[in-house]
């Protein structure tokens, strides 16, 4: 890896550390992906995100703001309250990391827009590589677009998507047009 996070002892630890006990039955890379109905792989790319959030928060010289992504991965880890705190805090970061939600402000809003923004520029210039973009999405996405969206569970809705939402409607449209039509000619 490029960049200044390379041979930080910080940064060996966070990348060789494996979270939560190594002998549970479902691992913390298949709880993230079974909660948040990712592959496996995307899990284990989000979690490699995690660990570089992580020490962009000891390393960047200001607060940094997760992607909604590695925030799933922080709050999951949050849960595994004897390793995060007994373990990885104090062995592997060295600090405590806590975990500050917004209040919902206006100027919350603007502030953790304004953090991110900082953090995806500090991530490329500690790993001397831009985030990757499925996983970091830009300020704008974060904070304006994926905010509309919510967590549904399949089992209690039908998810279609945009584009055939728009074909069926679309098709029911004409439907709807010919049953006027023939009642009218017919």
């Amino acid at each position: 890896m490029a960049g200044q996070a390379g041979d930080d002892p910080r940064w060996l630890a966070l990348a060789s550390y494996s979270i939560g006990p190594e002998d549970a039955p479902l691992s913390f890379g298949q709880r993230l992906a079974r909660e948040n109905r990712w592959s496996a792989d995307y899990s284990e790319r989000v979690i490699g995100e995690y660990k570089r959030f992580c020490y962009l928060a000891l390393a960047a010289g200001h607060e940094v703001t997760p992607s909604d992504a590695v925030d799933q991965a922080w709050h999951l880890h949050l849960t595994y309250t004897r390793d995060y705190w007994e373990r990885f805090c104090p062995d592997v970061l060295g600090a405590p990391l806590h975990h500050g939600p917004t209040r919902g402000t206006a100027e919350d809003r603007t502030r953790f827009y304004d953090q991110y923004a900082g953090t995806l520029k500090a991530y490329e210039d500690i790993f001397g590589e831009p985030p990757p973009a499925d996983i970091w999405p830009s300020a704008r996405r974060r904070f304006n677009v994926d905010p509309r969206g919510v967590r549904v569970n399949p089992a209690d809705v039908t998810i279609l998507p945009v584009k055939l939402k728009y074909a069926i409607a679309l098709f029911a449209a004409a439907g709807l047009a010919a049953v006027l039509l023939w009642g009218v000619t017919g």
